[in-house]
């Protein structure tokens, strides 16, 4: 209920916006616009046409174009980055955080990356330059390294005073970090130990030490589980030494959960989530062609089949009425295990420990499905064509490309994983390939030895 609330406010959003365009009132869309969390005028930014985006953002306050340019996709950021000049780049970059710059460094021209480092001082370039080193699909690349860390030999009441001198906490600190003199991990030490403990106690006895750091190693789909399952608020990230890097939050994992999200959408109709969905009309017909180019070679093999048996089509014309029927319900089957299949294993509830398990239950799930449908499919059709033999056919057909479905839907993401696939990448064209032609060969098969 809360999402739906929230897309109708962005809906709402967007109408105001459009009709605020339309009528030329420049001074009132400015002021909405900047009213608005600079994650909302992304958003608002990805929803509009090409057009009416470059007023807006030429609209958006400098002091929040860095952080805009951080929530909006790929596609969009590097239209945006091309129409700004080289001094607002750079002081659009210095607002930001070390982990969001370091997302749209790679977007930036190479003399405003170099301007930018240039003036950078030294502990925060050494900071950007070790968030670089990690892939970006990684805990290092994920992490921010604006973190608080405290000795394990201090007191409560040190600790305290240190805080206060601080003066303020990065965004989503729940927990202090407690490192050696050589920046190893030892432990956390939370806000409320702080505020409840005896300040004479020494931090290393308040301290939480047996929690497991993230390796900056770890791709962030497994550090979005690891939230998931251990209720995280933010969590340190070590090198292979153990020694402290910097520290993950909710809100980038939050950020991981969506973009894996639209992904696995996206993919599966072999379009990518970073996509500008205002692109230009050749752009956006050239990314999609190719996906239609390899569906159309898919459909080609199924044609093929079906010409192996033309004479037998010719002779009884109830096949080719027939046929959609055994390839369709072999689809959709197939696609319920293929889904069913690519979910768990983007969750970690799927691998080869199980593999056999999920094989041999969807197996047994599409084997009775297969005989219940098939069975409800014959009567149908000794009613409707008055023939015993092509019920008996069709039904034989179904349950056999139905079991091949369920194997197809639970086998193709595995192997695709095993060979380096994104398994929601192509998984659904290889099984309206499978799908296709094993629910042709049985039907127009059995049809040739029976009939003929």
């Amino acid at each position: 209920m809360a999402e739906i609330q929230e897309q109708d406010k962005s809906q709402k959003r967007l109408q105001r916006f459009s009709e605020a365009l339309e009528s030329g009132r420049l001074i009132n869309i400015r002021q909405m616009v900047n009213e608005l969390h600079s994650a909302e005028i992304g958003h608002l930014l990805e929803s509009l046409p090409q057009n009416e985006r470059g007023l807006v953002w030429e609209l958006v306050d400098s002091e929040k174009s860095g952080e805009v340019l951080s929530y909006v996709n790929d596609d969009v950021r590097a239209k945006l980055i091309r129409d700004m000049e080289a001094d607002e780049l750079v002081a659009a970059a210095e607002s930001l955080d070390t982990d969001d710059l370091a997302d749209i460094l790679q977007d930036l021209p190479d003399m405003v990356i170099r301007e930018l480092l240039q003036s950078m001082g030294e502990q925060d370039r050494i900071r950007l330059e070790a968030v670089l080193s990690y892939p970006e699909d990684s805990a290092g690349g994920l992490m921010n390294i604006d973190t608080v860390t405290v000795r394990p030999n201090v007191t409560i009441d040190v600790v305290l005073r240190y805080l206060r001198l601080r003066g303020e906490l990065p965004a989503m600190t729940d927990h202090l970090f407690v490192v050696d003199h050589n920046d190893k991990f030892l432990g956390l030490l939370s806000i409320t130990d702080i505020l409840t403990k005896d300040p004479g106690q020494v931090v290393g006895q308040v301290m939480m030490p047996d929690f497991q750091p993230i390796p900056a190693a770890m791709s962030e789909g497994e550090v979005a589980g690891l939230f998931e399952k251990r209720d995280l608020v933010s969590a340190p990230v070590v090198d292979a030494d153990g020694k402290l890097l910097g520290r993950i939050t909710i809100d980038d994992v939050v950020d991981v959960i969506r973009d894996e999200a639209e992904h696995s959408i996206m993919s599966m109709a072999g379009l990518d989530e970073e996509d500008d969905i205002f692109a230009p009309v050749v752009v956006s017909s050239r990314r999609r062609g190719i996906w239609l180019g390899i569906n159309l070679l898919t459909a080609l093999v199924a044609s093929w089949v079906i010409g192996l048996f033309d004479a037998t089509i010719e002779q009884v014309v109830a096949l080719a009425v027939l046929m959609p029927i055994v390839a369709s319900m072999g689809g959709i089957a197939g696609s319920q295990t293929l889904t069913l299949v690519i979910r768990g294993m983007a969750l970690g509830h799927i691998g080869s420990a199980n593999a056999r398990h999920i094989l041999t239950k969807e197996l047994a799930v599409g084997g009775l499905n297969g005989l219940l449908w098939a069975l409800v499919v014959a009567a149908v059709t000794m009613f409707w064509f008055e023939n015993f033999l092509i019920g008996v056919i069709i039904a034989a057909a179904m349950l056999i490309n139905l079991f091949a479905a369920a194997l197809a839907g639970a086998t193709i993401p595995l192997m695709m994983r095993k060979i380096g696939v994104d398994p929601a990448l192509s998984s659904s064209v290889v099984l309206t390939t499978v799908t296709d032609v094993v629910g042709f060969f049985a039907f127009l098969g059995l049809a040739t030895l029976v009939l003929l």
